[in-house]
């Protein structure tokens, strides 16, 4: 069962109307080095969503193999919210006919 304050924050991210008031809500409940963590595992969320392999993206991206496991089971086996998104955005890798 959630507790209340977990609630309570979706509720204040299902709030949020504009890419400005997610950047506001984000800078303030985060810290620098949060927020790029979690920029970096969207950015190898998209990178694998997008057909590029693990080796890669850390060649790429300078990422370790072990985040970019970790991201790519999320992906795979995550609550879907990773898929949904990337859907939502444009993101996903279009399979062939």
């Amino acid at each position: 069962m959630k507790s209340h304050s977990l609630h309570d924050l979706h509720t204040l991210f299902a709030s949020v109307k504009n890419e400005k008031e997610a950047q506001l809500l984000l800078d303030d409940i985060l810290t620098p080095a949060e927020l790029a963590s979690i920029t970096e595992r969207w950015q190898l969320v998209q990178a694998l969503a997008s057909g590029m392999t693990q080796r890669d993206i850390k060649k790429k991206y300078k990422i370790s193999i072990s985040k970019i496991t970790r991201g790519s089971h999320m992906l795979k086996r995550g609550s879907g919210g990773f898929g949904l998104f990337l859907q939502r955005l444009g993101k996903l890798k279009r399979k062939a006919p």
